[in-house]
């Protein structure tokens, strides 16, 4: 298995705890640097302290800044992360308005495990699956 650099870290935002650690361990266990967040205020404020975040993993339903609202907001931030969105809410004009603001993938919950690791890679852009093609 190829590992990341560990310069390579990525934001994960849910305001569940239990979903936040699930994947923070899975992403850790894969050798990814991991910060997390608990809604899209705290991920502006770990965007401003972590500038080796990559990807943002983010669930579209939080309070005080939801996904939707973060997606907005970095849509327009120059050098901003890529977002893959994660929620439970399948709505064709949700997912629609979310790629039209940037969103690079739409997972539903409950999450598969499996089909993150290759996202967060693709999405992230490890450069050493380039040299390993």
């Amino acid at each position: 298995m190829l590992e990341p650099p560990m310069s390579l870290a990525v934001l994960v935002v849910d305001d569940s705890l239990t979903v936040r650690t699930q994947i923070q361990r899975y992403l850790v266990e894969a050798g990814y640097h991991v910060v997390t967040a608990g809604n899209g205020a705290e991920a502006l404020d770990r965007l401003a302290e972590v500038p080796a975040v990559r990807l943002v993993v983010c669930d579209v339903n939080m309070p005080v800044m939801d996904g939707m609202q973060l997606l907005e907001h970095l849509s327009v931030t120059p050098q901003a992360p890529p977002m893959v969105m994660l929620t439970t809410d399948s709505l064709p004009q949700l997912v629609e308005r979310a790629r039209a603001l940037g969103a690079k993938a739409w997972l539903m919950k409950p999450l598969k495990l499996d089909l993150l690791l290759p996202l967060v890679r693709k999405i992230a852009g490890d450069p050493r699956l380039a040299r390993s093609a």
